[in-house]
């Protein structure tokens, strides 16, 4: 099985997918992230673009990976990734049903204040990483069109990451 967390950047995904691995037995983090880069560092590069969803082979790429890491080792597979791109979203769900993987899709949620808050306040990226404030919008535009409507919400505004990873274990393990 796959537990995707899914949110605009900036919103605890990572760190809260390494406490639901902590709460679910044989399970592991997976970032599809590491995909995009070792796509990125292929010389002469890709061609230019902003995102490396955006290239074709990254969605396929996630999908293989995945179940393979699955077929060989079993269990869980948490995984922390932003998708925004409903068709990209659709890609890649279809691709792990086709090979019989079962995906929970949720959503980490915070208001649009406590998002800038935490970007403000990221000591990964730095503080206002423009990459990271450039996606609030088109979460916001995914959240009201498709993705709500896609997977199992979590408003983490007033939840700590181990609050939000207990949240998400027990729907999982319920």
């Amino acid at each position: 099985m796959i537990v995707w967390l899914n949110g605009t950047h900036g919103v605890g995904k990572t760190t809260t997918g390494a406490f639901v691995q902590r709460l679910l037995p044989d399970s592991r983090v997976f970032d599809a992230e590491k995909v995009g880069e070792a796509l990125m560092d292929i010389t002469p590069g890709l061609p230019a673009t902003d995102n490396f969803q955006h290239w074709p082979p990254w969605r396929p790429l996630v999908v293989e990976t995945a179940r393979r890491v699955l077929d060989y080792t079993g269990g869980t597979l948490v995984m922390p990734m932003t998708v925004l791109v409903e068709e990209y979203w659709r890609e890649i769900s279809t691709g792990l049903a086709r090979h019989g993987v079962p995906v929970r899709h949720f959503v980490l949620h915070a208001d649009r204040e406590t998002v800038r808050a935490r970007i403000a306040g990221d000591t990964v990226l730095g503080p206002d990483s423009p990459f990271r404030l450039r996606y609030l919008e088109p979460y916001a535009e995914a959240a009201r069109t498709w993705l709500h409507a896609e997977a199992e919400v979590v408003d983490t505004t007033r939840l700590t990451p181990a609050e939000a990873a207990r949240r998400i274990a027990e729907a999982v393990k319920g």
